[in-house]
């Protein structure tokens, strides 16, 4: 199940963990099955095979162990195998065996494992300590020996050698010795000048392709392809003369676009077309005639392969039809893989020959590599202009070798390389996203690892030392440091401006100057300086933005207000009196318009604080002041007067706060009028459960802590000793939460209810019967409605949730409300909706018991998330296709056999946008063509946010990562972008007013137990033997 998570726990994550929790002999087939829903979506298990993988969730262990726990030591004998489901673990090696002078040579991250050492009871070659808090599934030897010895084809090349890719030819050693690390067993690759792999030389061309040998479904793909212009445009294949010499059956690359781009509507710019047909010239199914690597939109000549023979046949009558008919599959096949066919293709031009646009899409790519998160902007785009392509063929392949001089540094963009230590063998391993060799570079060092390929066909991003120590003394040469009292209060990063004008001699105006850190007054001032009085919007205008809207983060309004003031009266004391008059008019005007801009983006929050409400009141008065001494800024007065004016009188009405009833803070009828944003001071009549399942009734803000909410609640039944505040779902799983929580009603699961109870009655907390869900399906109704109207219904309602949240609720959810003192109720509900409209799909289903309703139910399923898509509703339609692929439902074996293939395709194709790989990078595609409005996949929004959080510090030296926030701000402009446009309610795509579709949209009933769901999936249709 994947959910959004509107909290650090949930009861469909925890529900895998109660399972996992038990002792091997008591897990039952519902158990395993729920196990094994969590672990399919483990980077670690990915290809096992998935009778391999119901084993392991017959015989692993789950740990949850805290930051700074060591697993244990280098020295010791290994008693178990590891996989990281969460957070990550430093793997620390010491040559005397002795922890306090342990190096870290790198970190596990989630989708790692490591371990294999307890097949041969070898001792354990290194030490690993938690490095965050982190989730483990654990093997025991005796179990993980049982599956090595059944699974053994399976796991080869999975694990690490020598049990994996060298194991034909290695002895039990974890590794071989010095002496023989280069011998047959690999492929040594230690100098530049020597590797067998493809990196691009421009003096000597690779010969023709990465991939020598064509996949099966690549060479399928051309020659339909062929087939088809034969078919269509024959006469763009023949023989074709140029500088007096005759190239036979040839297609003219300019030709190929076109054609390309007039059969599909996936495809939607040149660029994308070429990069489809680079996926072809790659695995030599299409070959340039002077074997030129790069596929151009340009007048040269291709050929396809079964062109290369004389005489080839020309295709039959049903070679043409079927051709014809599987085109466009073909083409959807090569528009999902063409973009990194296109960005290998790009990196493989020599740095010299990248053009604007080049960089532009590696620095796109580069945003979303982890190994990354940490760089500024700046660096992100001169590594751009310098990162080398690198690829090897084959598992066991020598990358470089420990004690070798450290010349580059890699960054693994696809496959995975063991590290390995001399006398140690295999330390660890490393994934997609990992980087590897920077140490060296940075302390001028001998390598401290080999670095040995775990599997086939792997790719790199490889930085060499050159350009790596150009860059940091670019950086530190471009880096301006204001200082005060001896300390940094501000760091700005020098750079070409890219809007030159000439002028005579070295002017300041060729340069820009970015905020990368520094103290929050000083970082105000400086964008105050920089803005530009005589236009709508310029980039430093873009820096004040983003300070506007995360100033929270490092200064809250209580603080920035006085700040504020401080800033407005500006007075000079040099010049003439017309120089002073404008020098302090520009001024003013500049707090003006940044008051304004704060209060745009701020919006209704403001009003929950008295200190900003008051700030304006004052702010308003001496500007009206100064107007009478300075006519110009009576221009800025209606504006300010408006603003202020509204605020106070919004803050006075919020007094008269309307009540949110119950479970999804409003029932009944209220749900079919517009929803309006839920406000922290706004009040919610809420239901406490007792241990008895009797309830009391409490009236709080919904911003109330959950101290605030006990004492409310121990007022009603006479004592408040020892009592906790849980949150109990329907499986019986409980979170306690803690005293300083806010806003707990928006945090439970779809089904949750809120108990009270002293700590010794806690074990004693049962769900509600209510809590269980629907006992039958609405299928009666629901096969009534017109799938395409239940999809715009969904989306219109989804878009006024969507529409509720603020921007900045994004940005408390990232850096935890607690810590910003802020509710995140109308996101919370927004996220509790992705999770309803899953469960709902699997509820359905699992309800209806006649097979061929079940068959018709799927199909209706597959039909509104394809209008959801239509109607640019992405967080509906992952919820509805993740809901489909849910264990529950993709079991049912028999269903799927009935479904048409129609919609067995169109279901392929939804999950092909799914696809995590790249970061979701076909998701990110696809949404990148899209026009606003959107409902974005708001899942991944907060997973970007959440990566940049975590990837780097908030404060550096004392001073405030201005880049982190600029990062951040750059995510939550993309919920603004989505929201540009407004969603018309009076669309023509709903051609009739269905109140019924509304109000069932509204109110979905579903059960939100997983157990339960696998249950009745099994009384659907048993498992077969």
């Amino acid at each position: 199940m994947v959910a959004a998570h509107t909290s650090s726990h949930s009861s469909e994550s925890a529900e895998w963990i109660i399972c996992l929790d038990k002792r091997p002999a008591e897990r039952s087939g519902e158990d395993v099955d729920i196990i094994l829903a969590r672990l399919k979506n483990v980077k670690a298990f990915e290809r096992f095979h998935p009778s391999l993988l119901q084993q392991i969730c017959l015989c692993g262990f789950y740990e949850c162990l805290e930051k700074g726990i060591t697993l244990y030591r280098q020295g010791d004998i290994g008693t178990s195998w590891y996989a990281v489901l969460s957070g990550s673990l430093d793997v620390k090696v010491s040559e005397t065996l002795s922890y306090q002078d342990a190096v870290t040579i790198c970190t596990l991250g989630t989708g790692t494992a490591f371990g294999e050492s307890i097949l041969d009871n070898t001792p354990r070659h290194a030490t690993i300590v938690t490095r965050e808090f982190s989730e483990l599934l654990r093997i025991e030897q005796r179990e993980f020996r049982s599956l090595w010895e059944k699974y053994h084809q399976c796991m080869a090349g999975l694990l690490a050698p020598p049990y994996g890719v060298m194991e034909s030819s290695c002895s039990a050693d974890r590794m071989p010795d010095k002496e023989n690390i280069s011998n047959n067993a690999f492929v040594s690759v230690s100098k530049h000048q020597n590797k067998t792999s493809f990196i691009e030389n421009p003096a000597k061309p690779h010969p023709k392709c990465i991939s020598q040998v064509p996949s099966e479904k690549i060479l399928r793909a051309g020659k339909i392809l062929r087939n088809a212009i034969l078919s269509r445009a024959p006469h763009m294949i023949r023989d074709r003369k140029y500088h007096l010499k005759t190239y036979r059956q040839c297609c003219v690359g300019i030709e190929l676009v076109d054609w390309q781009m007039q059969q599909s509507s996936c495809i939607h710019s040149r660029i994308q077309a070429v990069g489809m047909w680079q996926v072809l010239l790659e695995e030599g199914v299409l070959n340039h005639v002077d074997q030129e690597l790069s596929f151009q939109d340009k007048y040269l000549f291709y050929r396809f392969l079964d062109d290369e023979q004389e005489d080839t046949p020309l295709p039959s009558e049903d070679e043409r039809r079927e051709s014809l008919e599987e085109l466009q599959d073909t083409l959807l096949l090569l528009s999902q893989i063409g973009p990194d066919a296109h960005m290998r293709m790009i990196l493989k031009k020599h740095p010299s020959e990248r053009a604007a646009d080049d960089l532009e899409i590696i620095y796109e790519e580069l945003l979303h590599i982890k190994a990354l998160s940490h760089l500024s902007t700046t660096v992100k785009r001169e590594l751009a202009g310098v990162l080398i392509f690198e690829s090897h063929a084959k598992a066991g392949t020598v990358l470089f070798s420990q004690g070798e001089e450290g010349t580059s540094w890699y960054i693994i963009l696809k496959g995975s390389v063991n590290v390995v230590i001399y006398g140690k063998g295999v330390v660890c391993t490393l994934h997609e996203g990992d980087d590897f060799g920077k140490l060296a570079l940075v302390n001028d060092a001998p390598r401290a690892a080999s670095i040995v390929l775990r599997e086939d066909n792997c790719h790199f991003l490889r930085v060499d030392k050159e350009d790596f120590n150009r860059i940091l003394r670019d950086v530190e040469a471009n880096t301006v440091r204001l200082k005060e009292h001896g300390q940094d209060v501000l760091v700005l990063e020098k750079s070409i401006s890219s809007s030159q004008t000439p002028v005579h001699g070295a002017s300041s105006s060729h340069y820009k100057y970015k905020v990368m850190s520094g103290t929050p007054e000083k970082i105000l001032e400086h964008l105050l300086e920089m803005m530009r009085m005589d236009s709508q919007f310029t980039e430093s205008d873009s820096a004040l933005d983003d300070f506007v809207l995360m100033h929270c983060v490092f200064i809250p309004n209580n603080q920035l207000c006085p700040v504020l003031m401080a800033q407005y009266p500006f007075r000079t004391v040099t010049g003439s009196a017309q120089e002073k008059l404008d020098y302090t008019l520009n001024n003013k005007r500049r707090v003006i318009r940044l008051v304004m801009q704060w209060t745009a983006v701020h919006g209704d929050h403001l009003q929950e604080e008295d200190v900003s409400v008051t700030f304006l009141k004052e702010f308003l008065m001496a500007v009206c002041n100064d107007a009478k001494a300075i006519p110009p800024l009576r221009d800025h007065l209606t504006e300010l007067e408006r603003i202020v004016k509204r605020n106070a009188e919004d803050a006075t009405s919020s007094q008269k706060k309307h009540k949110i009833l119950l479970r999804q803070f409003s029932m009944g009828d209220e749900k079919l009028h517009k929803r309006q944003p839920i406000k922290s001071n706004d009040e919610i009549l809420f239901k406490v459960f007792c241990c008895d399942h009797t309830y009391t009734t409490i009236r709080s803000p919904v911003a109330a802590s959950v101290r605030e909410v006990i004492s409310a609640v121990a007022d009603k039944l006479g004592s408040a000793e020892d009592l906790l505040l849980v949150n109990l779902s329907s499986s019986g799983e409980k979170v306690v939460f803690k005293p300083n929580d806010v806003s707990v009603f928006s945090t439970l699961t779809v089904n949750g209810r809120l108990f009270a109870c002293r700590r010794d009655q806690l074990d004693s907390l049962t769900p509600l019967p209510e809590q269980e869900g629907p006992s039958s399906g609405s299928l009666a109704s629901f096969e009534l409605m017109s799938s395409k109207d239940v999809a715009y219904h969904m989306t219109s309602y989804d878009w006024e949730l969507f529409h509720c949240v603020h921007e900045l609720e994004l940005i408390y959810h990232t850096f935890g409300r607690k810590n910003v003192k802020k509710t995140t109720v109308n996101l919370d509900l927004f996220l509790r909706r992705f999770n309803e409209i899953q469960f709902w799909v699997i509820t359905e289903v699992c309800l209806c018991s006649q097979l061929s309703k079940r068959v018709q139910l799927l199909k209706k399923f597959i039909k509104i998330a394809a209008h959801c898509k239509d109607y640019r509703n992405l967080n509906t339609f992952f919820a509805i296709i993740m809901g489909i692929s849910n264990p529950a439902v993709s079991r049912l074996s028999q269903t799927w056999e009935k479904l048409p293939s129609k919609f067995k395709k169109f279901y392929g194709e939804f999950e092909n946008l799914m696809d995590p790989s790249r970061n979701h990078r076909a998701y990110r595609l696809t949404v990148a063509k899209l026009e606003p409005p959107i409902i974005p996949f708001m899942p991944l929004l907060i997973k970007d946010m959440t990566f940049t959080h975590e990837g780097n510090k908030t404060v550096i030296d004392n001073l405030v990562n201005f880049e982190k926030m600029r990062m951040i701000a750059n995510t939550v402009k993309i919920v603004r972008y989505c929201r540009s446009q407004p969603f018309s309610p009076d669309s023509p795509l709903a051609s009739k007013n269905h109140p019924e579709v509304r109000s069932y949209v509204c109110q979905l009933n579903v059960i939100d137990n997983q157990r339960t769901l696998t249950q009745l999936s099994h009384g659907l249709e048993p498992r077969r033997s």
